[in-house]
This record gives C-alpha cells, structure tokens and sequence, in this order.
C-alpha cells in the first residue's frame, strides 16, 4: 500500500511540475513523460499511455526528409 501511495504522489508531482514547466523555462514534456513512466510501474493505465507516445516518437523520428542525427 505505501509503495503505491508513494508512486501516485511521486508522479503526481512530476507531472505538475512538467505542466508548470509548460509556461516557464525548463523540460515539461520530458518531466511529464517521467511522471507518466513513475506511474506506468503501478497503473496499467499509465503503461498503455506511455507504449503509445513511444510508439508516436518513434514514428515521427522514421518519417521521410528528416535530417539523420549526427
């Protein structure tokens, strides 16, 4: 039970942090992508919705006349 109550307010402190960083300086999609990977360890929820924004990256990396990274 604490295990689980530890994940749920740690990721619910990354993911308000990133949306906070939305409006000021600092990595808010990256922070809410880590709060949604912190609660992806607890809720099945959370587990498809991070599979599929990796997938979305990866498709968006592999698409056509994007430049190769160095």
């Amino acid at each position: 039970m604490w295990q689980k109550l530890f994940i749920t307010v740690l990721g619910g402190i990354l993911v308000l942090a990133g949306v906070v960083m939305l409006v000021l300086p600092g990595p808010g999609w990256l922070t809410i992508a880590a709060g949604v990977a912190v609660w992806a360890r607890e809720y099945h929820w959370a587990r498809r919705l991070l599979t599929r924004v990796k997938r979305r990256v990866q498709r968006l990396r592999a698409r056509p006349g994007r430049a190769p990274k160095e």
